[in-house]
């Protein structure tokens, strides 16, 4: 059963058990915010592991990134053979007892190993199913995908290419984490509809759609309309100059969006006759001559040090802060503050910079995470909760279904 030890029994999802059979980013991101309000995560893995464990950076230990420490802290990890029928009876065992099953497989592998959402709901009718795919229905219907493949064909490498003149993914797997976010909110609506309705559902999540649709609703634009009023593309965004400005040693990030602001900023640069002039003395005007207003920004702006416009800025009321570099950000004052980097030991890996969740939730209460496990590390004791005896779980491990690093 799963943990309800007087830290864990404040969690939103105490209680909650979850069979995450996803992998990389999207759905192992979705599964550690459950982990992170109480939920019991099994993390079923292949016998190489999840290949986070291996392509995200160097560890002290082989297999234990510190991306994946991040995406998968709080979860179980069990190895099981799902091309036999054992490991995937095994699967259905864990389904019966679980409320959230997490997949990221294309669909033919999905049928082929039988975890569709009608087979494993004969198992267990209020199980909520949530499959995370690449494409829904459609001519991509079976293609691989990843976050960069999803980046370009959603057009979201084009919006680069728009503002600077080469197509460019963004360097932050923003399709798997913003998709992840979308399959949490997904499954947490669908367990509140249990409790009305006693049943679980299938949901699918599908990452190209979603992040089209998101593309879309920003750059549409005077394109919404039709006839068009516009070609596509926010000009506020994507203008060449839409940019961290910089100043004379060095950068600074700012946005001006209403009046206010903007007349402000006019003000500020030295330049108040722009509060008058048609091209800029109002929101739709600047909106429609963004490539003027930046680059008359970029001019005065050159002028002052960083230190002397965040002052100017922060006096009138301007939304700016600095500019922040890798290494920077892990000393902003506010990052700081807010405790967001804490240095844990993990049983593996020694002394980490774990990462606290910055939402604040006033019954929230404390759930005491597990650190992110070793490859397989609890196989052992999941397959004794799913009812195994120590005769089957040694046969199991024996014949290679039960990954050998499980302990």
């Amino acid at each position: 059963m799963p943990d309800a030890s007087p830290t864990r029994a404040q969690g939103a999802l105490t209680g909650i058990r979850v069979l995450d059979l996803t992998s990389a980013v999207v759905g192992p991101y979705a599964s550690k915010i459950m982990a992170d309000h109480g939920a019991d995560v099994i993390k079923v893995e292949a016998a190489d592991g999840d290949v986070i464990r291996w392509i995200a950076g160097p560890s002290p230990t082989p297999g234990m990134s510190g991306k994946f420490l991040h995406l998968n802290r709080g979860k179980r990890s069990i190895v099981l053979d799902l091309k036999r029928p054992e490991g995937r009876e095994a699967v259905m065992r864990l389904v019966a007892r679980t409320d959230v099953l997490l997949i990221n497989m294309r669909p033919q592998a999905v049928q082929r190993l039988g975890l569709d959402y009608e087979t494993v709901a004969e198992r267990n009718p209020r199980l909520v199913y949530c499959a995370m795919v690449g494409f829904g229905p459609g001519p991509y219907r079976d293609t691989p995908a990843y976050d960069s493949i999803i980046q370009g064909g959603a057009g979201v490498a084009a919006l680069a290419e728009m503002a600077t003149g080469e197509p460019r993914y963004v360097p932050y797997v923003v399709a798997d984490r913003t998709v992840g976010l979308m399959a949490l909110n997904a499954v947490m609506m669908a367990l509140f509809q249990r409790e009305r309705t006693g049943t679980g559902q299938r949901i699918e999540v599908p990452m190209f759609e979603n992040m089209a649709a998101l593309v879309l609703s920003e750059h549409l634009y005077g394109a919404t309309f039709d006839p068009p009023l516009s070609q596509p593309g926010d000009l506020r965004l994507i203008d060449p100059q839409a940019k961290p400005v910089k100043t004379l040693d060095g950068y600074v990030c700012l946005t001006t969006n209403t009046d206010a602001q903007a007349f402000a900023l006019m003000r500020v640069m030295g330049r108040p006759e722009m509060q008058t002039d048609p091209r800029f003395c109002t929101k739709q005007a600047r909106a429609a001559h963004s490539r003027e207003y930046f680059a008359i920004r970029a001019q005065e702006m050159a002028k002052r040090t960083t230190a002397e416009w965040l002052a100017l800025l922060k006096e009138a009321d301007i939304p700016a802060m600095p500019y922040n570099t890798l290494d920077s950000l892990r000393t902003d004052p506010q990052v700081q503050a807010a405790g967001l980097l804490k240095a844990v030991e993990h049983p593996s890996e020694g002394r980490i910079w774990d990462l606290a969740d910055p939402t604040q939730m006033s019954a929230r209460g404390g759930v005491s995470a597990r650190p992110a496990p070793r490859l397989g590390e609890h196989g052992r004791e999941i397959l004794a909760e799913a009812g195994y005896a120590p005769e089957e779980i040694e046969a199991f491990s024996a014949a290679g279904i039960l990954g050998s690093n499980s302990v």
